[in-house]
């Protein structure tokens, strides 16, 4: 295993698409879509009387290993790209959503870039139903798990865990991933719930026996347990797919990141010690995030992050004409998002034009 840079970054340097030399990055940026960091980042220095606990709350894996030298090339140009994996793991405390057949999966990806300078984010979600050729990897046992071509991207997880979700994303984008955060089904409901629900307004109505959701229009406050139904609604919103969904979910996200840096917590320490504690339950990092301080200096950078400075699109693609329940990334408008992402720019407009959409934008705002 080669050492990690002290940019923070997974594993080392490897060989894939070269871009640009870049100056040394800090390691303070943070991951601005998964909520159950940006609690961290309103404690301060206040959290340091706890750190023993909530270092105790953290679960961390370590896929270094696992990742070998076959990856982009370590590169610095002071941006971040975290890969952010919601895990649809029926186990333990999650079996109240469904047996387990066929073992966990990412029921949500995005790849959060945080561009320099610590003021833009640009995030991309990552359809769980994209056929991909799917790279070979080495899984979670340490075995070896055979590439697949046109497997839907969530089996990459499923068959071989955190690290071949990360190499499947590279292996995509041509972008090593600084870092890996997964968040779980019911330390994302107990996140929620000690934050005192999210506010959001639907402009149609929500009704989702699965998820068990009933909205009918209007401005809603959603506690943990609604919010869990609306992130992973999908049959009645939209055209009834995956895409449908994540427009829900980047909405969701949105609103969640306002409210937690409205709710006040820095003049409230109970209150700030029962995020704190729910949100380390709640994510499971790599192992260089796997201690309070080290999360703490990652999520610094969202403080100087709005959500009006958050750019959020799903991966450009369509409608496989094989399977209609499948979705296959448009070659061209695809590559114009990576691009843009490897070299720190904007996301253009022309990379989504053309691209399916899940007709479920405004449900939420």
């Amino acid at each position: 295993m080669t050492e990690q840079s002290k940019s923070g970054r997974i594993g080392g340097a490897g060989n894939g698409s070269r871009r640009r030399p870049r100056a040394r990055r800090s390691r303070r940026p943070a991951i601005l879509v998964s909520g159950a960091l940006a609690v961290l980042v309103l404690g301060g220095a206040g959290l340091g009387y706890v750190y023993v606990r909530l270092d105790g709350n953290i679960e961390a894996v370590d896929i270094n290993a696992q990742l070998g030298d076959d990856r982009p090339d370590d590169v610095d140009d002071g941006s971040m790209d975290i890969l952010v994996l919601g895990s649809d793991s029926r186990s333990g405390d999650n079996d109240a959503y469904g047996k387990d057949e066929g073992g966990a999966r990412s029921d949500t990806a995005m790849v959060v870039h945080v561009h320099e300078g610590r003021k833009r984010a640009s995030v991309v979600s990552l359809p769980r139903d994209t056929l991909v050729d799917r790279p070979s990897c080495t899984g979670d046992q340490g075995a070896t798990v055979a590439g697949e071509r046109r497997a839907m991207f969530n089996t990459a997880y499923e068959v071989g865990g955190p690290a071949c979700a990360v190499k499947t994303v590279e292996a995509m984008s041509g972008i090593r991933m600084d870092h890996y955060v997964e968040v779980d089904f019911t330390g994302f409901k107990k996140l929620i719930d000690e934050l005192g629900g999210v506010e959001i307004t639907t402009t149609a109505p929500i009704k989702d026996d699965k998820s068990h959701l009933d909205l009918e229009p209007g401005t809603h406050t959603l506690d943990g347990e609604q919010s869990l139904g609306l992130v992973r609604t999908r049959k009645s919103v939209g055209d009834g797919s995956d895409l449908g969904r994540i427009q829900l979910q980047q909405a969701f996200m949105k609103a969640f990141v306002e409210q937690v840096k409205d709710v006040g917590v820095l003049t409230d320490p109970t209150k700030l010690l029962g995020l704190a504690d729910a949100a380390t339950k709640a994510i499971t990092p790599d192992s260089e995030l796997d201690s309070v301080q080290e999360l703490m200096g990652f999520a610094k950078g969202l403080s100087g992050i709005g959500a009006q400075n958050v750019h959020m699109v799903t991966l450009p693609v369509e409608y496989d004409p094989r399977d209609r329940n499948r979705v296959v990334p448009l070659d061209a408008e695809a590559r114009q998002v990576w691009t843009a992402l490897g070299n720190d720019l904007p996301i253009p407009a022309s990379a989504t034009k053309d691209a399916a959409t899940g007709k479920a934008d405004g449900v939420v705002k």
